[in-house]
Formats: C-alpha cells, sequence, structure tokens
C-alpha cells in the first residue's frame, strides 16, 4: 500500500486548512480529496428510467482478484480469496449482515487497507503501483467517518475534490470551478454553498461530502454506507445521486448498502457476502431470492418481483439450526 495514501484531515492553519497524509492504520475519514480518481468523461444521454443495462456501457474496468484482506489486530483474514470483478458504468451493491466483511473488500478495492494477497486493477493498472495523487485522479472514496471543521463553508469543502488535480499552491483553474459546480449542483446543495459545514443538518452534510467526492470527477466511485444513518428522505437523494450517475455517465459504481430493498432497486449488480465470503452475485432479479435471504441474512421472507426490482418483506428471524455462520463482526467492520 501507497504510505502517502490520503484522507481528508485538517491542519491547523489560520488562511486554509489542506489535506494532510496518513497512512494505513486509523479511522476512515473524508477519503474524497486524495482517495484517487481520474478525471471521469461524463454526461451522455440517460438510457431512462430504471436500470441501464439495456445499451453498452463503456466505463473502467476495475475487479479485485483472489484477495485476502485483514487487519493488524486479527490473525485470520476477514477476506480470503475473494475475486470481484465490477462491471464498467454500471452500480454494483455491496449486501450482507454486519461483519460480513462488505467495508472490508471496500477499503481494500480503495487501497486503504493492505492487502495481504491478490491484486486490485484498474483498467489494467494495479492500484497498488500508482501514487496517491495519480490514483486519487482515477478512484473516489467516500467513507462512512467524516471529519470537516465546522466553520469551513460548503463550497471551500468542495473545492477539496479537487486537491488530486492541483499542485499544493496552485489556485482554481476555471475547469475546476466548473467541476465544482457540476458537483454542488449534482448533490443538490446549491442553496447551502454559503453555509458553515458546521450548522447543517446530518443529512445535508452527507450530501456535501458526496458533492465533495464527485468533485473529483473519477471514473471509479466507491461509496461506504452512503445512507446510513439518514432519514428516508435523505437517502432518496442520495441514491437518486447514484442513479443519476449510472444513467447519465460512464462512472463506475460500487456502493455498500445495508438496506437490501434499496440495493435491490437501484444497483444492476449485487455482490451477497456472509463471514468474509461472496455467497451471491449477478442482478439483483437473479440473486435476490427467499433461499439467499435464510443462508445470508438468517431471515425468513417473501420475494416478489415489482417495477422497482425485487421487494423484500421480512417475516421471521431464523435461528441456529438456518445459521451456517458466526454472527459475531470481525475486527474492524462494523458491516
Amino acid at each position: 500500500m501507497n504510505d502517502d495514501y490520503v484522507t481528508e484531515n485538517w491542519n491547523e492553519t489560520e488562511t486554509e486548512r489542506e489535506p494532510e497524509t496518513r497512512t494505513d492504520g486509523g479511522e476512515s475519514v473524508a477519503v474524497a480529496p486524495e482517495t484517487r480518481q481520474r478525471s471521469g468523461e461524463s454526461p451522455g444521454g440517460p438510457d431512462g428510467p430504471g436500470r441501464s443495462g439495456e445499451s453498452e456501457r463503456s466505463g473502467c474496468e476495475f475487479a479485485g482478484e483472489e484477495l485476502v484482506i485483514g487487519y493488524s489486530s486479527g490473525e485470520e483474514p476477514v477476506i480470503d480469496g475473494e475475486t470481484l470483478r465490477v462491471e464498467p458504468g454500471e452500480v454494483t451493491a455491496l449486501v450482507g449482515p454486519n461483519g460480513s466483511g462488505k467495508s472490508t473488500l471496500l477499503k481494500g478495492l480503495a487501497d486503504q487497507l493492505s492487502i495481504r494477497n491478490g491484486r486490485v486493477l484498474l483498467d489494467g493498472d494495479d492500484v497498488y503501483s500508482l501514487s496517491a495523487k495519480e490514483l486519487a485522479k482515477r478512484l473516489g472514496l467516500l467513507s462512512q467517518e467524516n471529519v470537516s471543521p465546522n466553520s469551513i463553508p460548503v463550497e471551500k469543502l468542495v473545492e477539496h475534490g479537487r486537491y488530486p488535480h492541483r499542485g499544493f499552491f496552485d489556485s482554481l483553474t476555471d475547469e475546476d470551478r466548473e467541476a465544482i459546480d457540476r458537483a454542488i449542483s449534482l448533490a443538490g446543495v446549491d442553496h447551502l454553498r454559503d453555509r458553515e459545514v458546521g450548522s447543517l443538518s446530518g443529512g445535508q452534510k452527507q450530501l456535501v461530502w458526496i458533492a465533495m467526492v464527485l468533485a473529483q470527477e473519477t471514473d471509479v466511485l466507491l461509496l461506504d454506507e452512503p445512507t446510513t444513518f439518514l432519514d428516508l428522505h435523505h437517502q432518496l437523494e442520495v441514491m437518486e445521486i447514484v442513479e443519476t450517475l449510472r444513467d447519465e455517465s460512464d462512472i463506475t459504481v460500487v456502493v455498500v448498502l445495508h438496506d437490501i430493498d434499496q440495493a435491490a432497486r437501484y444497483a444492476d449488480h449485487m455482490v451477497a457476502l456472509k463471514d468474509g465470503s461472496i455467497r451471491a452475485q449477478g442482478a439483483p432479479d437473479e440473486i435476490v431470492t427467499e433461499e439467499l435471504l435464510a443462508d445470508v441474512f438468517e431471515i425468513e421472507a417473501v420475494v416478489e418481483p415489482t417495477a422497482y426490482g425485487p421487494q423484500i418483506t421480512p417475516l421471521h428471524p431464523l435461528h441456529d439450526e438456518h445459521s451456517h455462520g458466526s454472527d459475531t463482526p470481525r475486527p474492524g467492520d462494523g458491516s
């Protein structure tokens, strides 16, 4: 793993707080500015309502091969030899119960957690061979824990998404400002542009963080539980942003979701994990079955096809005789 991998922290300066680097270990804080990404080409024409798998997509190829991922605090890996190939230009949702390894897998894919074996390829390039800034131009990550000064204005925070494209002391270019405006518009936070981040609600803050990672304009975007702890209104706003990215750009999106109904509705592909193993992957209509819900989530449920994807009605929890794995969360992976 590159030691100069950047998360978004803030130096105490009187003029402007700039990102500082942090190495492999600590908590995930605003990774967007220097998670690594390439200037994404955007808007082509929308594919219309519903999933956009009907036309040929030309997004970035992104894959993890035979990945072994763990934490320094544990001898046993959380992910042990799994392979994941993400469909270019589409939305892939990682789902599973708490402790299944979803966030650990995402961190390994993002070069935020060192892998013990295997490789992660971004358009054929091993991400671990790229510098932090090079990767930040090509791959963006929004993590679960995002920290910034309360007094920073929304627009100034979103500007930090352009950090990979600038020198440390460079002023914003016209291209930077256009990217910032596009990101603010897509995230629906233009009316908050001059507000201080500390004055925002939790849902508004999440939209602003999403605007920051969108300003990176990457080919691949990784989102770690972007709807967790949000009210239903803001959950739908976040997922509509994901839907717009899928329908109106070639950005490849990988998102960790706790809500399997949301995943089934908005994702083109789903990957179901349990105990660090991929139990199923494919289109929602194919893999969201009553058998999968019993095996992976340990619930009895009814699954019915709808125009918005499979609809799940949970009925009862299943207990020990139906459980095939431990329900103890893995170290460092609450999801």
